[in-house]
């Protein structure tokens, strides 16, 4: 039996406390079903929730949250739980001295710790993201990066998972949390028969469908910044590391160099993501056939456009226009012929 420690404290998102539980509780009635009497007799999760003090919690959403336990009185977990938080910057302005110690204290004992969403900016606060990878929700991926310089962000991704910590995007990637715990401590068969019963896609991996573009702007190199701005202006023609280091007037060698350090991306990478973002919003707004698209967003072979798609994606630009589209009236012969 795994035990799950629920961390509530104010203005957290509640829903990824009871979303958690009732993933977890559907997993040990399935986990039941699956296994026979034996397994109903010992349910595969245990969870409590906790608080600083014992307390009751009330949400962002003024929702209150009934705690077990107080932190101090958690004797045995196997993993804590970090919800996120609407407002990250404001909270952390006074976060508790004593959170952060009983979050290092866990983990030096040897449980995992899972932050979710903007939980990860709690979990950053104690230091123990050093070094290691991360994700966070996109939307405030660039303040995450600029407060936690040591911390290897990842925002494009919807779990990390680094030496016992996780961490999650978006609000409701929590899910996606809960299905690799399930396939963790229960099975993959587990994992995806909860994943159908609760109507989620089991094997996603990025929320870069989402991810706002100017994350990548939080530097403060002007020679990079002006790089992007020719890349951004000019990404549908060729584009040489040579021609835009000449631009910039420096050597290709020193660009790649100090562009790296300023993005985390080659420009060549970065560029990429420009041609990716762009053909997005053309498949967003317009009917036009992928071919054109390869062709306007600079690419010249459609296949080798539908991989790098979905590799940046996580899904083919068919399912990514029929996830995202903007167009009120198209029909569904449309949505095939294209």
């Amino acid at each position: 039996m795994a035990h799950i420690t629920l961390l509530a404290y104010p203005g957290c998102a509640t829903s990824c406390i009871t979303g958690t539980i009732d993933a977890l509780s559907i997993a040990n009635r399935w986990q039941a079903l699956i296994g026979g009497e034996d397994e109903k007799n010992h349910p595969l999760f245990h969870w409590d929730i906790v608080s600083l003090d014992g307390k009751t919690v009330q949400g962002d959403n003024r929702i209150t949250i009934e705690p077990h336990r107080s932190m101090g009185d958690v004797t045995a977990t196997d993993l804590i739980l970090i919800p996120g938080f609407i407002a990250p910057m404001a909270f952390l302005q006074s976060l508790p001295e004593q959170l952060i110690a009983w979050i290092r204290a866990w983990y030096g004992r040897g449980a995992m710790i899972a932050a979710t969403c903007t939980g990860s900016f709690l979990l950053a606060e104690t230091g123990l993201l050093d070094g290691k990878e991360a994700t966070t929700n996109w939307v405030f991926a660039r303040h995450f990066k600029k407060r936690y310089p040591r911390v290897h962000l990842k925002p494009e991704r919807l779990l990390t998972e680094d030496d016992r910590l996780l961490c999650t995007g978006a609000t409701s990637a929590y899910m996606d949390l809960c299905l690799y715990l399930i396939k963790t401590f229960g099975s993959e068969e587990l994992s995806a028969t909860c994943a159908k019963g609760l109507l989620l896609e089991s094997n996603r991996s990025s929320q870069s469908p989402f991810f706002i573009f100017e994350y990548y702007k939080a530097h403060s190199d002007p020679t990079v910044l002006k790089a992007q701005g020719l890349m951004e202006a000019h990404y549908p023609g060729p584009l040489s590391i040579e021609a835009m280091a000449s631009e910039l007037a420096i050597s290709p060698r020193h660009f790649v160099r100090r562009f790296k350090n300023a993005t985390g991306d080659t420009p060549l990478a970065y560029l990429q993501r420009v041609r990716i973002e762009a053909a997005k919003q053309t498949l967003e707004k317009t009917s036009e056939p992928i071919d054109a698209i390869t062709r306007q967003v600079g690419y010249e072979d459609t296949n080798s456009f539908r991989k790098l798609f979905k590799k940046s994606t996580g899904l083919s630009p068919k399912e990514y226009r029929d996830r995202f589209t903007r167009l009120p009236n198209r029909s569904r012969s449309e949505c095939a012929m294209t």
